[in-house]
């Protein structure tokens, strides 16, 4: 069975800074480029969902509700709730992630 991968708003705002970025510094086409293959990660996800490995910032301070999974470098971290697959973040994975993850994911 297929699951429904969906984009959090923040999710869907990391992927146009992104691209935008990408659009104003790189080669024509890249964006393009990246777009697709973090597209094809998502088709992956909605097959295989739990096959992401669990974010070492998180699973240090013990919570493994998240997985990731890559496109370096470029890290996708999502949520599996049922048969939906819910990514929350899509960044670059030379950020300081634990700041990112902790506002982003941990915010109460």
């Amino acid at each position: 069975m297929a699951f429904l991968v969906q984009l959090t708003a923040d999710a869907t705002h990391d992927l146009e800074e992104i691209c935008d970025y990408i659009d104003r510094h790189d080669a024509p086409g890249r964006a393009e480029y990246v777009l697709e293959q973090i597209e094809k990660a998502f088709s992956s996800l909605s097959e295989y969902p739990e096959r992401g490995s669990y974010p070492t910032e998180l699973l240090d301070i013990g919570i493994r509700e998240y997985r990731e999974i890559f496109f370096r470098p470029y890290r996708i971290i999502y949520r599996v709730m049922e048969n939906d697959v819910y990514v929350l973040v899509i960044a670059d994975g030379r950020r300081d992630m634990q700041t990112l993850l902790q506002r982003r994911l941990l915010r109460a």
